[in-house]
């Protein structure tokens, strides 16, 4: 690798295991490297962080991101995802036809961005461009990355919206992308996508799939343990009113 974790601003999580907190919305982009092969975790909110991440990307790893994973589909972790041409891409069910042309998907991802306070063009730009998700996650999927890296892409959701998915990087360590299925930064956001009565469940999947030493990387915020995503699935459950 040519450069450092450190060095570009990125929090090691574990061996070849990375993250960075994005400007603007505080979203989390993570890194996995493997054997020739890369997987990035979400892909920032607009074509020109999707370009910037590519690039750190390619310099700590030696080589282009070859897979990319989206969390959920929300404009701030999908709408840089055509910076990465040639990359397979991977989503929970349901989110390759959010993104199909002349659905109502793009249209809402861009309207929501403009919201947010996205530059009107960088968001049209944006939602025009949006990648096709080929694959799929039902259930569980088992990506190989080389040199004995294998991760898991598991379909966790509903919860924070329809199209959850949640990325396992087991090791010594065990690392736990969670999307914005957990927040450490402010108070879970539920907007009109959210399936409440099903959020708390998806956290205790997490957990189950983690376990009690995990590192669990929220969507937004400093990295947490199993013990604040348990706090947090207690806290769901109140304010919900979902039991067990």
């Amino acid at each position: 690798m040519s450069a450092t974790w450190e060095e570009l601003g990125w929090e090691r999580l574990a061996p070849g295991v990375g993250r960075c907190r994005l400007p603007g919305w505080d979203c989390t982009a993570g890194l996995v490297v493997g054997a020739g092969a890369a997987l990035l975790v979400d892909a920032g909110s607009s074509l020109g962080e999707g370009a910037r991440l590519r690039a750190a990307a390619q310099a700590l790893t030696g080589h282009r991101v070859t897979h990319l994973a989206l969390t959920h589909p929300h404009f701030d972790h999908v709408f840089g995802a055509a910076a990465f041409a040639g990359a397979q891409v991977y989503g929970a069910v349901g989110t390759d036809g959010m993104f199909a042309r002349g659905g109502h998907g793009r249209e809402a991802l861009r309207a929501d961005a403009e919201a947010e306070g996205l530059d009107a063009r960088a968001a049209g730009e944006a939602a025009d461009a949006l990648v096709r998700v080929p694959h799929e996650v039902c259930g569980e999927w088992t990506l190989d990355l080389g040199g004995g890296r294998q991760v898991l892409l598991a379909n966790v959701g509903p919860g924070h919206t329809g199209h959850d998915l949640a990325v396992l990087v087991p090791g010594e360590v065990e690392v736990v992308f969670c999307g914005d299925l957990v927040e450490e930064s402010g108070e879970p956001q539920a907007g009109p996508d959210a399936v409440p009565a099903h959020w708390p469940a998806a956290l205790d999947r997490l957990l189950e799939l983690g376990g009690a030493d995990a590192r669990y990387v929220p969507g937004h915020g400093a990295v947490v343990d199993a013990a604040f995503v348990r706090a947090q699935r207690d806290a769901l459950a109140a304010r919900f009113g979902v039991s067990r």
